[in-house]
């Protein structure tokens, strides 16, 4: 469930069954307000006084009484099935973690209001095999090449009135980011479709003109970050860019930081410094594999708030810092509210302690220096001898899974406590080490794969690694990565658990895949040999054959069951065998922890058949 307050912290409002509550923060009360639901996404006004909030395809506001309710915008009679107010559009909620579609002026008067109208895009159906009197689900799906929504952004005033918020639109169709706040006009971060060039546009909103504050380009893409744009105090535009090969912050014109730090995100701007979170870069004299810090940075330097090893993020407020710190020797998170850099508190936390304790080692491997965690079994003694192997990767962009943080790694230990020595290895295109390790694998995601084997032979130099007994499992990504592996690589690896894969690149949204592949209208070829699948069936899968578990929920509606249904059809063809787990009313996501803990148990037993154990 998710929340947002007021500008002091005083009210919060949420969304509960569909239904709209307020809380009262400091008197400690929650009131229902009469809302027309179902409700998503209310947010209060900076003020207090207000709540805004999305039903039926438009924006409502209501007073934080409860009175007053009305609609601000919303679709009109004839575009009720494809035009929405105040949400993101599908690209915008996968692929560029922009999950909002409004924005409250600081003045608590207007609001910017995205309009997503997806009558361009796709249809696609998600049906439910389990209850066939049930029609199936009509979705906009903008696959890779095809037409995506038409998003536009109006300043709404509580009286109603209306302005557009005017861009090149044909130029840059990406509403990427949004913010306003009181130190300056509202910021728009906008993007090709390519994302090689992208504007930064401060927006006039008495008249929706916009004037360009900052233009980028790059020759691969350029990423998004969180927390930027953003207008420090004295108005100077914040960002984060890729400059001379580092990952840096940007003040104005003036970068603050160097090639030590890797930037992840800006936390916190205020005229003194501002607060992010960052990985080692490459320049640092210790990689801290793993790790993720927060520190201040200003005009005279850099200082880390956090001190321990371990994944750290942070808020911060009225001259408060709440640090929130996960380490490897401790399960869950602990969290710290810090005056002046000292701590003053710690939240107590009532979280259940997990049953398991990582055994793992944090380090790199081989040549290329490939961010790697080791798991053994807890009674393992070098005396048992090599284990089997089992990789347990995401592997690709946006998924770093090599963390210095102890819950990170719980189900890799439990697979572990079967008996493997489990491998999680960060290969390039995954994030928090630098720009060019990520956007090397622009038109070439089976770079991933190669540093999956390059860091398994590695590692087995160092390891009770038995390289004659390999398998892989992964989800998302990391089932399209072991997909990959059994297919295209069955010298290295003997088995497959794979989980909700992409197997035809063209079946996947515009944004994600044609930021690393390009348009697959104009570059064919790049798809075909990065998919799994094609309309000929197979692509680039060798001898011999190698066992695979394909799992899928039906209900998916992100990566759709289709990609394994043709990855099955495909391996029939060929004469393939393999086992299809399909998962009736699951999404991409797991949620029941019923089928979550059994889903593990088959997977563990296919791959001791598969390996033989």
């Amino acid at each position: 469930m998710g929340y947002a307050t007021d500008a002091a912290a005083e009210l919060a409002a949420f969304a509960l069954s569909g239904r709209l509550f307020a809380a009262e923060l400091r008197a400690g009360t929650v009131r229902e307000l009469p809302a027309a639901g179902p409700v998503i996404d209310p947010r209060p006004s900076p003020d207090g006084r207000h709540v805004a909030y999305v039903s039926g395809g438009a924006l409502r506001v209501t007073g934080a009484d409860g009175v007053g309710d009305r609609v601000l915008a919303a679709p009109e009679p004839d575009e009720r099935e494809t035009v929405t107010y105040g949400l993101a559009e599908h690209v915008a909620a996968e692929s560029m973690a922009r999950y909002r579609g409004f924005w409250w002026s600081p003045d608590s008067d207007r609001l910017l209001v995205a309009r997503v109208d997806d009558a361009p895009v796709r249809r696609w159906w998600i049906a439910d095999p389990s209850h066939p009197e049930r029609e199936p689900a009509r979705i906009a799906y903008p696959a890779a090449g095809t037409d995506n929504a038409d998003v536009r952004l109006f300043v709404l005033a509580l009286d109603g009135s209306r302005t557009e918020v005017v861009w090149d639109r044909s130029r840059f169709p990406y509403l990427a980011r949004v913010h306003w706040s009181a130190d300056g006009a509202p910021l728009l971060l906008v993007q090709s479709r390519d994302q090689r060039g992208q504007l930064y546009l401060a927006v006039n909103p008495e008249n929706g003109a916009t004037r360009m504050v900052h233009a980028e380009e790059d020759a691969d893409w350029l990423e998004l970050f969180g927390g930027v744009p953003c207008w420090s105090p004295s108005g100077k535009l914040v960002r984060i860019v890729d400059e001379g090969g580092a990952r840096v912050l940007a003040w104005g014109e003036r970068p603050l930081t160097g090639a030590q730090l890797h930037v992840r995100a800006v936390l916190d701007v205020t005229e003194e410094d501002i607060l992010l979170s960052a990985s080692a870069g490459q320049a640092a004299a210790d990689p801290e594999t793993g790790e993720v810090h927060v520190y201040r940075v200003n005009e005279l330097g850099v200082e880390r708030l956090s001190k321990e090893p371990g994944v750290h993020s942070a808020v911060r407020a009225g001259g408060l810092t709440v640090l929130v710190s996960a380490a490897l020797h401790r399960p869950g998170s602990r969290v710290q509210v810090l005056r002046d850099g000292k701590r003053v508190a710690t939240v107590a936390s009532c979280a259940e302690r997990p049953g398991l304790t990582p055994r793992v080692t944090l380090t790199e491997g081989g040549t290329r220096r490939i961010p790697c965690a080791v798991l053994l079994p807890t009674e393992y003694k070098a005396a048992d001898g090599p284990l089997p192997v089992l990789l347990d990767p995401y592997g690709g962009p946006h998924g770093q899974r090599v963390l210095h943080a102890h819950n990170a790694f719980l189900t890799s230990q439990w697979f572990a406590d079967q008996g493997f020595a489990v491998i999680v290895a960060d290969g390039r295109g995954t994030p928090g080490r630098s720009p060019a390790w990520e956007k090397s694998i622009r038109n070439d995601l089976t770079l991933t794969l190669d540093d999956q084997v390059h860091a398994l032979h590695a590692l087995a130099e160092t390891h009770p690694l038995d390289l004659g007994r390999v398998a892989i499992r992964g989800w998302s990504y990391g089932g399209y990565l072991a997909g990959m592996a059994a297919l295209r690589r069955p010298d290295v690896f003997h088995a497959a658990v794979v989980g909700a894969p992409v197997t035809d690149l063209r079946m996947y949204d515009t944004h994600y895949e044609e930021r690393y592949l390009g348009d697959p209208t104009k570059t064919p070829e790049t798809y075909r040999h990065n998919s799994l699948v094609g309309d000929e069936g197979l692509l680039g899968a060798v001898e011999p054959h190698r066992p695979m578990l394909v799992i899928h929920g039906l209900a998916d509606d992100n990566v759709v069951v289709a990609h394994s249904l043709r990855l099955s059809s495909a391996l029939l063809a060929e004469g393939r065998p393999h086992e299809v787990l399909p998962l009736s009313g699951v999404t991409h996501m797991m949620s029941d922890e019923r089928i979550a803990e059994n889903l593990l148990l088959f997977q563990l037993d296919f791959l001791k058949r598969s390996l033989g154990l």
